[in-house]
């Protein structure tokens, strides 16, 4: 190699160097996405919400990582069930547990920007999103209209967010709580929209709630709109248990550790942690070089298949495949909800489109798949044979959505 060619690769060398250094110490782009999960410390996770919730509630504040229709099974729970995500369907199922539940005297708080068309049917309800032609974006404002909670002036988020409020309540039996409108050039909302409202049930509430955003991170460290927060969790705070919901949460994890049946039974748990501990007493006392062979430890064995199993038989003993065909429905729509990036609260032409295109799958496919989805939803009893189809389609569909990806 030349004294040229030396230089030359230096000079490369060295280029390359600094690209690497100012690609490693850019700043990180801020992630919006609306997360909602209690670990997030992103602008819209929740992870400041829950832990104010955790010093205030103590030992009140219960988390549930299960569908609500399972938690509810249990009849002794009593207080409130607070979800909170960008998007919430409930299947109907899972609604009626919840209405239920609520005409026993205990309170259902949901705060999302869209809702299932089930839970607005069931309660009369119809949502809208309002659009500020003054300016570009839509920055919300937020206000109680309870006098004791007056404030001066409305809270402000200064994002571009969607301003979604109820275009129709039935004012007979619904109490407004709370109005948004667009911020366009002053702190006054010209056209207060309904946002919060309270609907009773049996001996209990629904309370509804259209700007999640005012629980997140970005928001409760922003200025004084804490107090916002505040004041509409007053209407839950009546020193009963308060349920957290993390099933329903964009954002959240999923664990697919092998070791997860281990370690969510107790006697399991303890007897893994005791041959953990066993083995490094073994390792101290009797890790010392000897003249003889080194025995073959067996790793412990994975039950998880055996147990999916035996949870999957139990739903097919009891012959419920209209219940089964449901979940499968509802873990779908989240599919295309997290994986597709696309709103299933309106599914039309341009639905159709967007998921074919995002899946790889053609528009027939898809529109074949949403039809038959819709008829098992509608009809009251599903077939084994429908049951079947409806698995193999759905996963026909996923497999053509992975290839492209």
């Amino acid at each position: 190699m030349t004294k040229l060619q030396k230089i030359f690769l230096f000079c490369f060398l060295l280029v390359l160097a600094g690209l690497v250094y100012m690609e490693a110490t850019k700043p990180q782009p801020v992630n919006w996405f609306p997360s909602y999960s209690k670990k997030d410390k992103i602008p819209l996770g929740t992870y400041v919400l829950f832990d104010l919730l955790k010093n205030s509630f103590n030992e009140k504040l219960v988390e549930k990582d299960i569908p609500p229709f399972e938690v509810l099974q249990n009849s002794t729970l009593k207080g409130t069930y607070f979800f909170v995500n960008n998007s919430l369907d409930f299947d109907k199922t899972e609604l009626d547990s919840l209405l239920n539940w609520a005409e026993k005297g205990n309170t259902v708080f949901v705060s999302a920007n869209y809702f299932s068309d089930k839970l607005l049917d069931t309660l009369n309800l119809e949502t809208s999103t309002e659009v500020n032609v003054e300016k570009i974006g839509t920055e919300p404002l937020l206000k109680l209209v309870n006098k004791k909670f007056d404030s001066q002036k409305p809270f402000h988020i200064k994002k571009d967010l969607a301003v979604r409020y109820f275009s129709e309540i039935d004012t007979v039996s619904q109490t407004v709580l709370g109005v948004s409108g667009a911020y366009i050039d002053a702190l006054e909302i010209k056209e207060p929209r309904v946002n919060f409202i309270k609907i009773p049930m049996g001996e209990g509430q629904f309370l509804l709630h259209l700007q999640p955003e005012i629980f997140s991170n970005y928001f409760l460290l922003s200025e004084e709109n804490a107090q916002h927060t505040s004041q509409v969790l007053a209407y839950i705070n009546d020193g009963k248990t308060l349920y957290w919901d993390n099933y329903y949460k964009s954002g959240k994890r999923l664990d697919i550790s092998p070791l997860r049946v281990l370690l969510n039974n107790k006697y399991f748990k303890w007897a893994y942690y005791f041959v953990l501990i066993g083995v490094l007493l073994f390792i101290i006392f009797e890790g010392r070089r000897k003249q003889r062979s080194i025995p073959i430890v067996q790793p412990l064995t994975n039950k998880t298949y055996e147990y999916t199993r035996t949870i999957a038989g139990m739903y097919l003993d009891k012959k419920e495949n209209h219940l089964i065909a449901q979940k499968q429905i509802a873990l779908f729509m989240e599919f295309v909800r997290t994986r597709l990036r696309v709103p299933t609260e309106k599914i039309n032409e341009r639905f159709y489109k967007a998921v074919a295109e995002r899946s790889g799958n053609t528009q027939e496919d898809t529109l074949k798949l949403f039809t038959f989805i819709e008829k098992v939803n509608n009809q009251s009893n599903t077939t084994q044979e429908e049951l079947l189809k409806l698995y193999q389609e759905i996963k026909e569909f996923k497999n053509k959505t992975d290839g492209k990806s």
